[in-house]
């Protein structure tokens, strides 16, 4: 994977903590993570996280799945243009600090379902449960999710979709480890504003996934594709003369 897809997968997922402390920190709070009742405090909030950081590596690979189908009809660079405009898309639905998942009325049923069961998991406390919350909580709908797994395809892959949803989890995972830790310390104001600035940023990011796919020429930005490897045989021939 290219080193500007794994900076691009971690700053999203950075980004993506202050709206993850809205959204999932409630669920995280409220597993009663404390001291006082868990021995092995830090490894059950560890637990969890993981849970959530594979489920978003599950379905990045199934979104890499079609990146690599892209991959393979020689398409990628349009698939990547594709999850630029998405990207920008996405973000213009999210300007206001609401999460544009929330405006999708036939998650409404899925959402319930999943609600649901993490109820249950949430009144036990053993490792297992903990896992499963996770991995549960990363399904529930959410926007900053939706905006990495269309940038996961860029990756053209399944292991590279799945490697940069797992970086984009671990991106996340200093604000909500923390918010198990000492709750929700953060000011309301402050996250407001910054939940603001995160469209910026996705626009910003769409706009460089659109050049990527330009191939313009740019070192880093939108550089050219790389020439076709030379065969083997045109090697040998060479090597006669």
């Amino acid at each position: 994977m290219e080193i500007g897809l794994i900076i691009s997968a971690v700053a999203l997922g950075f980004a993506s903590g202050f709206h993850c402390i809205g959204m999932c920190g409630p669920i995280a709070l409220s597993m009663g993570l404390t001291k006082k009742q868990a021995a092995n405090f830090y490894l059950q909030n560890l637990t969890y996280q993981f849970g959530r950081i594979f489920t978003y590596s599950l379905l990045g690979a199934l979104l890499g799945i079609i990146g690599q189908g892209f991959e393979m009809a020689g398409f990628q660079k349009y698939l990547t243009i594709i999850a630029g405009v998405l990207l920008i898309i996405m973000a213009l639905f999210s300007f206001g600090g609401k999460d544009f998942a929330s405006k999708l009325p036939f998650l409404s049923k899925f959402l319930y379902t999943v609600k649901s069961n993490l109820g249950r998991l949430l009144q036990k406390a053993d490792y297992r449960s903990r896992f499963s919350t996770g991995i549960l909580n990363g399904f529930l709908p959410c926007g900053m999710v939706y905006m990495a797994l269309t940038a996961s395809l860029a990756g053209g892959g399944i292991w590279q979709g799945a490697l940069y949803m797992a970086l984009f989890g671990l991106g996340t995972l200093p604000f909500m480890f923390a918010v198990v830790l000492v709750g929700n310390l953060m000011n309301q104001a402050f996250r407001i504003k910054v939940l603001k600035a995160v469209p910026v940023i996705m626009i910003i990011l769409g706009g460089l996934f659109i050049l990527r796919g330009l191939e313009l020429g740019i070192p880093y930005v939108s550089p050219k594709a790389e020439a076709m490897t030379i065969s083997p045989g045109h090697n040998a021939a060479e090597h006669c003369h």
